[in-house]
């Protein structure tokens, strides 16, 4: 039974592991990998010799932070208020609506924010016209693109990701709920005192899963919403390695930048297990 996974793993994660040399190499497409010349620690120098890379870094940094900060958080809360839902088929239908935006793509969702942030005709600005105030171009103010990108992006996946957490309550005891009110607790005391408690090994392996992809933010979401005007706080490592590697025929200079995420994201995934190991008791492994 575990064998298409293993099979899947090995053709797509670890056969193209052996591609990572040309890192080391000055990779010319047309010698191949095996007779491109080899430079050693060369692009990863130029990796931290480049300010424009600093820039990015700190883009992905931010919007990451900013995505754990505000995105992690806001499944749990979703669950923890269907959960007190009584009415079934109430429950159902909100839980159809909040799951559909997950099952678009971005190139649909990245029209409807345009749509919906639009200066001329989209409902955000229609409202502060209607209040007495100017329009705001939200898509071309760099002060702006980190948060339409974090909302955006738990508007897609909120109600998706609740579906873990809901799982967990579906397995937290009764009669831990009957014991509380027994001793007078209501709705919200019991959610802080026995659900949060009950769930918590979930909200930790999932955490720890997210610290571990902290670089990797995907690359079609803020290609969709990226524009020249707000490159300055909105071009990630995803969309950089696109723009120089891909488009700039940098094979090796971003391959070293790939490596030198997964280096980040292994050291991060580590440590944040280690940390929840002596403080929490909850780990991956």
């Amino acid at each position: 039974m575990i064998l298409p996974g293993v099979v899947f793993f090995i053709i797509f994660k670890y056969i193209p592991l052996m591609g990572s040399i040309i890192a080391f190499q000055d990779y010319n497409v047309f010698k191949g990998i095996w007779d491109s010349s080899f430079v050693g620690l060369k692009h990863f120098d130029n990796l931290f010799a480049y300010p424009e890379f600093y820039r990015v870094l700190k883009n992905t940094i931010l919007i990451s932070l900013y995505k754990i900060i505000f995105g992690f958080p806001a499944p749990i809360i979703l669950a923890l208020l269907l959960n007190e839902i009584r009415k079934m088929a109430f429950k159902r239908t909100i839980q159809t609506v909040i799951y559909l935006p997950h099952f678009l793509s971005w190139v649909i969702v990245g029209g409807l924010v345009i749509n919906l942030l639009s200066p001329n005709y989209g409902i955000l600005n229609e409202l502060l016209r209607y209040f007495g105030f100017e329009p705001i171009f939200f898509l071309q103010e760099p002060g702006y693109f980190r948060s339409i990108i974090v909302v955006s992006g738990i508007w897609k996946e909120v109600g998706w990701s609740t579906i873990i957490f809901l799982a967990a309550l579906a397995g937290v005891n009764p009669d831990l709920y009957e014991a509380a009110e027994m001793d007078g607790a209501g709705r919200l005391r019991k959610a802080i005192s026995v659900t949060l408690p009950s769930i918590m090994p979930t909200v930790v392996v999932l955490l720890l899963l997210r610290i571990g992809d902290f670089l990797d933010l995907g690359f079609e979401q803020v290609y969709m919403l990226l524009n020249p005007l707000v490159k300055s706080t909105g071009e990630i490592i995803d969309t950089y390695i696109y723009e120089v590697g891909l488009l700039g025929a940098q094979f090796s200079y971003t391959t070293a930048i790939g490596i030198f995420k997964s280096i980040v994201g292994l050291i991060l995934i580590v440590g944040a297990n280690e940390l929840s190991k002596r403080y929490t008791d909850h780990s991956i492994y």
